[in-house]
């Protein structure tokens, strides 16, 4: 196979398509629009479904019902469009349906603006919907990367039947990148569905998809097992990139667009004499607890660098417990660092 100039938005699109992707609901909102637009097209051509719904409240649901039957099932939208969106990724969570959510992030809070930003951490790290569960996220870098873990994440989903949320931002998903796109996967049939799958009115024994535990005892014993789920989680689908780490004396951690920043600054700083390298959390739940620990463990100081006031950073610092100290360098709004601005924080740091 052979590369082809692609943006982030018909990218991740297209890379859904070709793992099986049966079925797409979702709304427009910018910068993820392009993503919606080539679903509308594709989808049809290959006798798949798509729908634009009247909201992204509409959006999540006939996703949420889509799971349901068993098919394979994403939606896509930006910031405040996820916001939205809760309550039913809570029910989905609850109701253990596989489904894939890819959130092109923007600056916040409100209504914001169309610029990149990573300020929806918590949201999509933390849970976002009430309850007790967690979302499998994954923070691609580059637009290979965003096609890989789209690809990837319906088998995660299915795995664990959970949500998989890929979180990026709008500078991903408006560049354009030479990638690679995966082979097309063949759509399941009706009798492959999994064992969860509602069956309709076809004489098969009935099936009940349901998030309700109205006895206080059974719904801890669900939450218990929602917790047995994620500690498999956490040992099998840790994801991150080290960059430039065997000899650093000073490290950054910083994911997404924003890693991707560092990494260059982390080469100019190479140039300068400067031991520095990077960690790159690729799964930002199950977070890379373990690696930052360990680095903790080498190097004299951290930078954390983010495009929001601090949100992973909390993760950081949890993870090293004390070990070393460390530093953040953050832009908010939809601003996005250049390398210099990282290049002087390093400078800070070793100078300090």
């Amino acid at each position: 196979m052979t590369k082809e100039l692609l943006k982030g938005n018909v990218a991740f699109a297209e890379a859904a398509i070709r793992a099986g992707c049966e079925a797409y609901f979702g709304y427009p909102i910018t910068p993820q629009t392009e993503a919606l637009e080539h679903m509308s097209k594709r989808m049809p051509e290959l006798g798949r479904v798509f729908l634009q719904a009247e909201s992204e409240v509409a959006a999540i649901n006939m996703v949420y019902g889509a799971a349901s039957s068993g098919a394979r099932v994403m939606t896509s939208s930006s910031s405040p469009g996820v916001s939205l969106m809760m309550e039913g990724l809570s029910y989905i969570a609850g109701s253990e349906v596989p489904v894939v959510l890819v959130n092109i992030m923007r600056g916040g809070p409100g209504l914001g603006n169309i610029a990149p930003a990573q300020g929806d951490y918590n949201q999509m790290v933390k849970g976002g919907g009430h309850g007790d569960y967690r979302l499998v996220v994954l923070a691609p870098a580059t637009i290979q990367e965003l096609i890989d873990l789209t690809y990837e994440a319906f088998d995660i989903a299915e795995r664990y039947r959970c949500i998989v949320a890929i979180i990026a931002d709008g500078s991903l998903g408006q560049m354009m990148e030479p990638a690679e796109l995966p082979a097309m996967r063949a759509v399941r049939a009706p009798d492959q569905r999994a064992e969860y799958a509602l069956t309709g009115a076809n004489g098969r024994e009935p099936r009940v998809v349901t998030s309700i535990y109205l006895d206080p005892e059974d719904e801890e014993q669900f939450n218990l097992k929602l917790k047995s789920k994620e500690a498999e989680i956490e040992a099998n689908e840790i994801r991150f990139e080290e960059i430039e780490l065997e000899d650093a004396e000073v490290a950054i951690v910083s994911f997404g667009t924003a890693g991707r920043v560092c990494q260059s600054a982390v080469k100019t700083a190479r140039q300068d004499g400067i031991k520095v390298g990077l960690l790159r959390p690729i799964s930002l739940y199950p977070f890379p607890v373990e690696a930052i620990q360990t680095l903790a463990e080498k190097v004299d100081k951290l930078l954390v660098v983010e495009m929001n006031g601090g949100q992973m950073l909390d993760d950081v610092r949890l993870a090293v417990e004390g070990r070393v100290p460390i530093e953040f360098y953050g832009r908010m709004g939809g601003v996005v660092p250049l390398p210099d601005e990282i290049l002087t924080e390093i400078h800070k740091l070793v100078t300090a």
